[in-house]
């Protein structure tokens, strides 16, 4: 099985990480990984095609929000927190809260 894509920090783009959090489906999936830490993907219970939650999974590992690993039959996903606070202090903060608080 080939490995999944995880872009290095130096890779990571502020323009890639706010396309990753501009959709509603995959902020919800930040926000749950957020909240309760790693978890696999069975965990997001939304009303989408498994293709369609598979390819906002692909988004979010690809532009280095998240960092997916195998484990058995599953993929457990983990927030890339501290490297994301590291390229861009509080942005991941600023976006979620702004979840948490709609105005």
């Amino acid at each position: 099985m080939k490995p999944l894509y995880h872009p290095n920090a130096n890779q990571i783009t502020l323009a890639g990480v706010l396309y990753a959090l501009g959709d509603p489906a995959r902020l919800e999936i930040v926000e749950l990984l957020s909240q309760q830490g790693e978890q696999p993907c069975s965990a997001f219970n939304c009303d989408l095609a498994k293709s369609t939650v598979s390819h906002h999974f692909k988004i979010l590992r690809e532009s280095g929000v998240i960092y997916s690993c195998k484990s058995g039959t599953q993929h457990l996903n983990s927030l890339r927190k501290e490297e994301l606070d590291r390229l861009f202090p509080g942005l991941l903060d600023a976006v979620l809260n702004s979840v948490a608080n709609p105005e």
